[in-house]
């Protein structure tokens, strides 16, 4: 009886997370997102949709939400949300997000082919607002929400944040750890806290 190398253990192991995949899509769906066609689900991200939002998925999105589905490793899973019953968030064709999070209390729109990388954060929202009645801070998604576009093609590094209000044009690159709180012009390259153009038209 032939006994499997590391190498064919690990490959099983890595077509069980990709066929445990098509669990965490019809999840997806039972909660309420929506897809165009087929998507790749490696390892379970964190779906939540709340009830009258759109949550839409484009064709050959992928979601890395295993530990080794990413060559920096995922130190948690995708986290995609809507907060508020008119949010929508949208993922066009092609978009890859890996161990990212992205939640919407009014709109975000995510472009086709863009990908982003592990850890990365976008927000169109503070999630928390001061009550002076009762001075204490409460959650809060919506009210002071500002819609977030990024555009075709963009490449967000690990652990950038994209906060609200923010549009991205086509092709830009973010660097690693920006922190993205003006809008990007398309093919440029942006990195820093905050975020600052260091480079246009390098891209063609």
């Amino acid at each position: 009886m032939s006994i499997l190398s590391a190498g064919e253990l690990w490959l099983g192991i890595s077509h069980l997370r990709t066929w445990m995949g098509v669990l965490w899509k019809l999840e997806a769906e039972l909660k309420g997102a929506k897809f165009a066609g087929a998507a790749r689900f490696e390892g379970r991200p964190i779906i939540s949709v709340w009830r009258g939002s759109k949550m839409q998925f484009g064709r050959e999105v992928s979601l890395n939400s295993a530990t080794r589905s990413n060559p920096l490793a995922c130190f948690q899973p995708c986290v995609v949300r809507t907060l508020a019953p008119d949010a929508d968030l949208i993922l066009e064709d092609r978009v890859g997000l890996s161990g990212a999070v992205v939640c919407a209390g009014k709109s975000i729109r995510i472009g086709e082919g863009t990908i982003i990388g592990s850890g990365a954060m976008i927000i169109d929202n503070d999630f928390h607002a001061f009550d002076e009645a009762t001075q204490r801070w409460v959650n809060e998604y919506s009210a002071r929400a500002r819609p977030i576009l990024i555009g075709r093609n963009v490449f967000i590094g690990a652990r950038a944040i994209i906060l609200k209000g923010v549009t991205i044009g086509d092709r830009a690159v973010i660097g690693a750890g920006a922190v993205v709180t003006q809008d990007i012009p398309s093919c440029s390259v942006a990195a820093g806290n905050p975020a600052k153009v260091t480079a246009q038209k390098v891209i063609s």
